[in-house]
């Protein structure tokens, strides 16, 4: 099974990746762990080796799990939820994990911008966690 994590270093992301950690073992599968910078000529180098380093630690603990991994920063000039349901069809992604945050009752009703366009137009289903 190849599940994406669209991750970031947030209370919601890392409960997006301890449920992949929970899929992954069920389902002996292998982890794409994502996160998507807008980029372009202006790209600040500090922000892409921030992400790099992001994503290095969430890949120890996969790695500590004995998880197949691989990272990748993706910085392709699109929104984040267009660049995981993209990158989610070029690695064939069985599913999608993303955190959510959680919002009032009226919030509920409708996810973030991202998370939104993720659960409409991913190729796979989506699995939303929040902290």
């Amino acid at each position: 099974m190849k599940i994406l994590v669209g991750y970031e270093r947030t209370k919601e992301g890392k409960k997006a990746l301890e449920m992949a950690i929970k899929h992954a073992k069920a389902w002996d599968g292998k982890i794409f762990l994502a996160t998507s910078l807008f980029g372009g000529v202006e790209m600040d180098k500090e922000e892409l080796d921030k992400a790099e380093g992001v994503l290095k630690e969430a890949k120890e603990i996969l790695d500590a799990e004995g998880i197949p991994c691989e990272t990748h920063v993706l910085v392709r000039g699109f929104e984040p939820g267009e660049d995981l349901v993209h990158f989610a069809k070029e690695k064939d992604a069985d599913e999608i994990i993303i955190g959510v945050k959680s919002k009032s009752k009226v919030g509920k009703l409708l996810f973030g911008s991202n998370a939104q366009y993720v659960i409409l137009n991913a190729p796979c289903p989506v699995v939303t966690v929040k902290k």
